[in-house]
């Protein structure tokens, strides 16, 4: 299940962050973004243009792509509350990408050469895109599991299937650049933002990929 990258990294096929077996209610979890948690250009240059050229290629081929602002999954950091529950609080780390560069990136097929050897997971994966994404598992009345078959005319994955979800989008508090939130004051309103972008934004992804109203879900965190 682990494998050696071309960099020295030691990599596996997928590996947990955080668990928590109980969920996490929207006061348990909380955002800070900031451009420090932005990705770094690779000092490489033609591993960089390969950015634009994978895009371009893509874009060819496939039309209906478009290149939308992304969070971008920094890392995070961890607490535990006092009092005989021993409530975890988590806090995110986000910056800003957009699509284009987790082509170019994350799906790029030299993008072992994306990555720093570390174990840290933030520094590994400081020259990808690593946008944040979201999933939901959808249980019935009758107790049956949803699951959706991606569309062919899709950019990562066609015709896999798949929980619904997809990503919190910073357009829909009003981020389009870190210009946004540049004095204290604003920054925390962001953040507040932010945080409940994460929980609004896998509701959205639910009804708009399955069409069942909110109103019909019931949320278990």
């Amino acid at each position: 299940m682990e494998k050696e990258v071309g960099n020295g990294c030691s990599s596996l096929a997928y590996k947990l962050l955080f668990s928590c077996p109980f969920g996490l209610s929207q006061p348990q979890l909380s955002a800070v973004f900031d451009e420090s948690y932005d990705r770094i250009p690779h000092s490489d240059s033609n591993l960089e243009n390969s950015i634009s050229q994978i895009w371009d290629q893509r874009v060819q081929k496939n039309g209906s792509l478009f290149n939308g602002k992304k969070f971008r999954y920094g890392g995070y950091s961890q607490k535990s509350g006092d009092g005989s529950k021993k409530e975890s609080y988590v806090c995110l780390h986000l910056g800003l990408t957009d699509y284009r560069t987790f082509v170019g990136t994350n799906l790029n097929p030299s993008w072992e050469k994306f990555l720093v050897a570390s174990e840290d997971d933030p520094t590994q994966c400081r020259h990808t895109s690593s946008p944040l994404g979201n999933g939901a598992i959808v249980e019935t009345s009758d107790q049956k599991i949803v699951l959706l078959q991606r569309s062919n005319n899709v950019g990562e994955f066609p015709g896999h299937f798949v929980f619904p979800g997809g990503h919190p989008e910073p357009q829909e508090v009003g981020i389009e650049t870190h210009e946004y939130c540049k004095c204290s004051k604003d920054s925390e309103l962001v953040n507040k933002k932010v945080s409940q972008e994460m929980f609004e934004s896998i509701i959205r992804e639910v009804v708009e990929e399955i069409g069942v109203p909110a109103t019909s879900l019931g949320l278990e965190c």
